[in-house]
């Protein structure tokens, strides 16, 4: 096939090489012009490294109707606009695991075929990305936990210097491998040693927001009312009395129990108790999500006394040099939840 271009239409085409972003885009132009220097259809294949009927349909298209954009799948929407304000309404709503899914759904319900690389493409031009869920407990309540808030910040607001606010949890971290993400080079996989091993570290920590590298976190054999009050006695000693003592905690049977409220009041702690299912509003989470990354995951601990020394060494080492740059991720910008649709 033979292409004959004056030299406006070169310039004209160099031009639109240039400001096309689509990679097809710019293979069209290059076959078109290297067909008019008098290159083969098969020099030109080699070259940008597509087979040779495509150059011949990417010639065909521009010598018919002067075609240089592609305008299949997801290039060129085969949906009409009220069509396609219904399927991302859909969509919006309904989460499907697979392109062929949805191609069977606009199929069905629109009477319009796509390929499964043509979806992908329009659902990328249309704002959806793959990604997880997030998930939300299923019992929040959002009123109780607005109105949290709204008493959290009071009470901030309230607080004097001779006042601290302290987020407290426990967690209960197990010694079995905890493989994550990371990077690793395309096509190789990292081998890393696991164990199952079921023995864990029970841990409960405080800390207050304008102060996360001198977070306080001890271990203790069991998380029960008595080790709740044992940890009590330790914030007590690290802001003793006439300092006005704060804790938000969530209301796990232990932390409301008989002993423990007896021992708040002989200690002069005020206890502020967190709605129901409301994980997202205690910062401390976020805490041991950091002690994860840096201390356990991906790693394999021969020995409880290596995990042990391991979750030490963060609390005592690592946070201390880090605490400061946590502000971002550590912070009473709470993340609300939004009611999820059982459908």
């Amino acid at each position: 096939m033979k292409i004959y271009l004056t030299d406006d239409q070169k310039k004209q085409l160099e031009t639109q090489h240039a400001q096309a972003r689509d990679g097809r885009v710019r293979d069209r132009i290059k076959a078109v012009l290297l067909t008019s220097e008098g290159w083969s259809t098969v020099m030109i294949s080699q070259a940008l490294r597509i087979h040779e009927s495509t150059v011949l349909r990417h010639l065909a298209d521009y010598t018919l109707s002067d075609k240089l954009k592609p305008e299949n799948g997801g290039s060129q929407s085969h949906l009409s606009a009220k069509q396609t304000a219904e399927l991302i309404t859909h969509l919006t709503a309904h989460t499907y695991q697979h392109n062929h899914q949805i191609v069977g759904y606009v199929l069905a319900q629109f009477g319009v075929k796509y390929t499964v690389a043509g979806m992908h493409k329009w659902l990328h031009k249309n704002g959806f990305s793959y990604k997880k869920p997030k998930g939300v407990p299923h019992k929040f309540d959002e009123a109780k936990q607005q109105a949290f808030v709204e008493q959290y910040e009071n009470l901030k607001a309230s607080c004097g210097e001779d006042s601290t606010i302290l987020f407290i949890d426990a967690v209960h971290p197990t010694q079995a491998t905890k493989i994550s993400h990371g990077w690793i080079r395309t096509g190789q996989d990292k081998p890393v040693e696991t164990t199952g091993s079921r023995t864990r570290i029970n841990l409960i920590g405080a800390i207050d927001l304008d102060d996360i590298a001198n977070a306080t976190v001890n271990e203790y054999d069991y998380v029960n009312g008595d080790s709740i009050v044992q940890f009590f006695e330790v914030l007590r000693e690290k802001y003793p009395p006439p300092h006005t003592l704060h804790l938000i905690l969530d209301g796990a049977g232990y932390h409301r129990s008989k002993k423990v409220k007896e021992m708040a009041d002989l200690l002069k702690i005020e206890l502020h108790y967190l709605p129901p299912y409301s994980p997202n509003l205690n910062p401390i989470e976020r805490l041991w999500k950091v002690m994860n990354e840096h201390a356990r995951n991906s790693v394999y601990f021969k020995s409880k006394r290596e995990f042990r020394a391991a979750l030490s060494k963060f609390f005592k080492e690592t946070l201390p040099e880090m605490g400061g740059d946590l502000t971002s991720r550590i912070n009473d910008n709470f993340q609300m939840l939004q009611s999820a649709s059982s459908s």
